[in-house]
Order: C-alpha cells, then sequence, then structure tokens
C-alpha cells in the first residue's frame, strides 16, 4: 500500500501545474488559491488549538479504538493517534481559512478522532453550528474534553457508527455550508455519505473529502465526484479533494502543488 500511495504522489507532482496562482485564468479560483488555501497568516486561533495537540502528543493514556472503516480495533496510547490519524497543522489551517473566507454557518465533520480539525472549523465564528460524528467513544470523550479546555461552545459531537447517525444529524440541518469527509476511507462509504450531504448543498458550500489517493479505490472515488453534475469545481490537493457547487463557475478541475509553509 505505501509503495501505490507513493506513486501516486509521483505522479500527483508532475501533473500539478498550479501552485501560487499559476496557470489559474479564473479570476475566483485565484483569488481562492492565492489568498485562502496558500495564505499563510499566523490567525491568533491557531496557537490556541495547537496548545491541545501538544499536550495530546504527550500523552501516553490508551484508549480503545473502534475502527469502524477498517474493521480493526484495539487499545493505543492517544499520542501515537494523534501522530498518525491527525491532520497536520498545515492542512488543518486550510480548513479554517475556507470557512473564515466562505463565512460557513452550517457545518458538518465526519470523523471527529481528537477534535483538532474540528476546532479549525468552530473557530472562525463561535456563532457556527458544528455538529462532528466519531465512532469511538473513549475518543470522542476526550475530544470533548479537549473542546470545553479550549472554550469551544459551538461544537456538538454525535457518538456512533456514522452509516447510523448520518440520517438524524443530516435532519439537523436546513443546508449544509461546509462538510469534511475524514471517516470511513472507502469508495462505497465515501459515496455514499457525499450523496447524503448532496441535497443540503447549495451554491456556496464547500465539500473536503480527505485522502483522496489513500488507496485506490479513493481514487475511484474521486474521479466519480468529479464527474457529477452538480459538482462545479474540485480542486485536489493531494492530502485533501476540494468540492464547490457553484453553477456560476465554468466546470474545471484544478490539481493545485501545495507546499505549506508552515513549522
Amino acid at each position: 500500500m505505501l509503495i501505490t500511495y507513493l506513486f501516486q504522489y509521483i505522479r500527483y507532482f508532475f501533473r500539478s501545474k498550479h501552485r501560487r496562482g499559476f496557470e489559474i485564468h479564473s479570476p475566483f479560483i485565484f483569488k481562492l488559491v492565492t489568498d485562502v488555501i496558500e495564505e499563510q497568516t499566523p490567525y491568533y486561533k491557531y496557537s490556541l488549538i495547537e496548545k491541545v495537540r501538544k499536550l495530546l502528543l504527550k500523552s501516553n493514556k490508551e484508549v480503545y479504538v473502534e475502527n469502524f472503516g477498517t474493521g480493526k480495533s484495539g487499545r493505543e496510547k492517544i499520542s501515537t493517534l494523534v501522530k498518525r490519524s491527525s491532520k497536520s497543522k498545515a492542512y488543518a489551517q486550510v480548513l479554517f481559512r475556507l470557512v473564515n473566507f466562505y463565512k460557513s454557518q452550517n457545518i458538518l465533520e465526519l470523523g471527529t478522532s481528537f477534535g483538532l480539525t474540528t476546532m479549525y472549523l468552530a473557530a472562525p465564528d463561535s456563532k457556527a453550528k458544528v455538529v462532528t460524528i466519531e465512532g469511538c467513544k473513549e475518543i470522542a470523550e476526550y475530544a470533548k474534553l479537549s473542546f470545553q479546555r479550549a472554550g469551544f461552545e459551538n461544537i456538538h459531537v454525535e457518538v456512533g457508527n456514522i452509516d447510523a447517525c448520518l440520517p438524524k444529524v443530516l435532519s439537523g440541518f436546513e443546508r449544509l455550508d461546509f462538510v469534511f469527509f475524514d471517516a470511513n476511507h472507502r469508495k462505497e462509504a465515501t459515496l455514499n455519505y457525499f450523496d447524503q450531504c448532496l441535497p443540503k448543498s447549495h451554491a456556496k458550500s464547500v465539500f473536503v473529502i480527505d485522502d483522496i489517493y489513500w488507496s485506490k479505490e479513493m481514487s475511484q472515488m474521486w474521479e466519480e465526484i468529479k464527474k457529477r453534475p452538480e459538482v462545479r469545481i474540485t480542486i485536489d490537493m493531494f492530502f485533501y479533494g476540494i468540492v464547490l457547487f457553484d453553477p456560476d463557475l465554468q466546470k474545471e478541475d484544478y490539481t493545485l502543488f501545495f507546499l505549506p509553509n508552515v513549522e
């Protein structure tokens, strides 16, 4: 799997022709890439969330991981899990900037883990509604504790299998402004979640799919998403796939070589 993943990255590297807005002719997408995705402003909320990350990385406590996506469960150290499964601060901060740029108010995350990306989604506006679904009860409790300690009051954690929880959670939204898919990394599951969320989308909605090259079937999933008639713009960042729905935008797929300047 590692060799396949490396091969995918090499392909992505040579396929990427967009960086710092290079060869992007759409004024809106140029602005989105240069002023939002690749922005380097150190927003003050970043340091607050990264303090939580540092605490988690020092923790030798163990939690029972019930992994619905892979079927592999067992006890693991929190520090090990955070290193392996949490998004780097560079990529987590991209989510913050997208939410901030679009002024997203109705936000859904599939796959909370320890809540680092959840806090980045919630940080731009304390009045925004953020709902996140986590399958592992013990991990969800640690995430809730982190939210409380960091002062986030606009996050609701739904605990349970996403397959069972998602319909109920979606019924609580009139519309979805932003969705981050970071849960079951399988083609059928991801497409199913995407399709369930799609009716709640609108012209200014942003869907971000994590690990679009995690496996061959996830790569196939991404190709199918790009072909959907509702999808106008996709931005391939290798680790993320960004999906936009604005009908005023000309349908196009971008491959952005993202090289963050974050320590």
